[in-house]
């Protein structure tokens, strides 16, 4: 046994040594492949556990007590067994001297180039370029929040905020690599569990005075308003468990692979599982149906401080902080990208000639992000639509027929049925909850406006 291990191991190194001469500057310089399972759990779940998860108690608004909690469950359970599927896929080429550091690789060697090239790939880009813009309108408006607690009558306007954090994300941006982000990650991972901790010690000290709302948890709307509420609320569900970088994240593992990803995960669910409940069930327990989208607005409520000016300044602060580590973690594919077009794999990663054509490419995405995020305040609305069409086939769809295309299992094995059945019941959702989402587009649209200062 001992034997084929070491063969195993020999032969991964080497198949790495012959695969990083012919990477191109994009995998040589931004995936890297150096880190650990530990680093890898650092950037899983700053990918996965991130602000998004306050506005769970704004879901369970639609899906009540019983349909929210069986939906986190859901949720949770089929995120883990796929991305778990989807490793297990990677392991098995890279095993093959084939390792795919990105998702369109994997695409093209399971299913043609052709589906890597117009569908994976860009599905995969606009899902990410759209959660680093949603990111910084978040950073935004939380900054905003900060503003307007210690000066109520201020006249700056979220655009300008929305442009301060931009002018962080220029910093972030430059970190050279995947890798090279392992120790903002682990900062991330414990702003994760403050902020979320402050969410819900917020949510229970409000809960337990009298001076938040009379608790309702009734369902409200006519019947087509709630069967739309429950698949939006669905898709804001699954955006929040969604991650669509699991084979960069793995990428960033050095060789042999094996195993490591599953320790990593094993890592992001126990901070999930420890912050997304309490969110949610906290949430939605003290405020009920009047939970709204981002639960910190419900620290305040008709002008006044529910819990002390201080504590909402410091969770803010905490939001803020790791939405820039979301954010740089979500650019990733992006730089990929750029660095593919624009870098020399033959010269020094540092060398002048790759560190300016980087500086100014990954400069200008930046730019435009924080531009889309200042012009467009309802961008949530948007995002709600490519959540649905993005995050759920990525996490929900592909990883379980990517598994039952490479391994082959048998008709006869309940595992082949099972994948199909995730397969078809998220796909039948992703096509719903893109139609929720449209609704709410076209409901919300006589309230949007370029650089609304909401």
């Amino acid at each position: 046994m001992g034997t084929v291990g070491e063969e195993d191991i020999k032969v991964s190194s080497v198949s790495s040594v012959d695969q990083e001469k012919e990477l191109d500057a994009g995998a040589l310089f931004v995936l890297k492949s150096k880190g650990s399972w530990v680093h890898c759990g650092y950037h899983l779940t700053t990918s996965i556990v991130a602000p998004p998860l306050l506005s769970l108690p704004f879901a369970f608004v639609s899906l009540g007590w019983w349909g929210g909690i069986l939906c986190l469950v859901i949720g949770a359970l089929v995120t883990f067994y796929s991305y778990n599927l989807l490793s297990r896929v990677l392991e098995h080429h890279a095993h093959l001297g084939r390792r795919h550091l990105r998702f369109r690789d994997m695409a093209n060697d399971v299913l043609g180039p052709r589906w890597g090239k117009y569908y994976v790939g860009p599905i995969q880009f606009m899902v990410c370029y759209g959660a680093v813009i949603g990111s910084t309108l978040l950073g935004g408006q939380c900054m905003k929040a900060i503003y307007l607690l210690s000066n109520p009558s201020g006249s700056m306007k979220l655009y300008e905020f929305v442009v301060i954090f931009g002018g962080l994300m220029l910093i972030l941006a430059q970190m050279p690599s995947f890798h090279s982000l392992r120790h903002i990650n682990l900062i991330s991972l414990l702003l994760c569990l403050a902020y979320s901790a402050c969410a819900t010690a917020g949510s229970i000290y409000i809960g337990r005075s009298s001076k938040g709302p009379e608790r309702d948890y009734s369902i409200d709307g006519d019947k087509e308003t709630r069967i739309f509420g429950i698949f939006n609320a669905i898709a804001i569900i699954a955006t929040t468990f969604g991650n669509g970088i699991i084979p960069e994240i793995q990428a960033t593992i050095a060789p042999p692979v094996k195993g490591k990803m599953f320790k990593g995960l094993c890592i992001c669910y126990a901070m999930l599982s420890t912050t997304f409940f309490s969110v949610a069930i906290s949430g939605y327990w003290a405020f009920g149906n009047k939970a709204e989208g981002l639960i910190l607005s419900n620290f305040t409520h008709n002008g006044q401080n529910l819990v002390p000016k201080s504590f909402i300044f410091i969770t803010n602060i905490f939001t803020i902080l790791q939405l820039s580590a979301v954010a740089v973690v979500y650019l990733q594919p992006t730089n990929e990208v750029l660095e593919r077009a624009f870098a020399d794999p033959k010269s020094s990663e540092f060398s002048t000639r790759n560190v300016i054509p980087r500086v100014i490419s990954r400069s200008i995405s930046v730019i435009i992000s924080t531009t889309i995020a200042a012009m467009l305040p309802f961008f949530g609305d948007i995002n709600a639509v490519v959540g649905a069409f993005g995050f759920l086939p990525l996490d929900f769809v592909l990883p379980v027929i990517f598994y039952n295309l490479t391994f082959k299992p048998s008709k006869r094995r309940p595992i082949f049925w099972f994948n199909m059945a995730i397969a078809l019941v998220f796909s039948v959702l992703g096509i719903i909850a893109a139609v929720a989402a449209v609704r709410q587009i076209s409901l919300d649209a006589k309230t949007y406006r370029l650089f609304a200062n909401v």
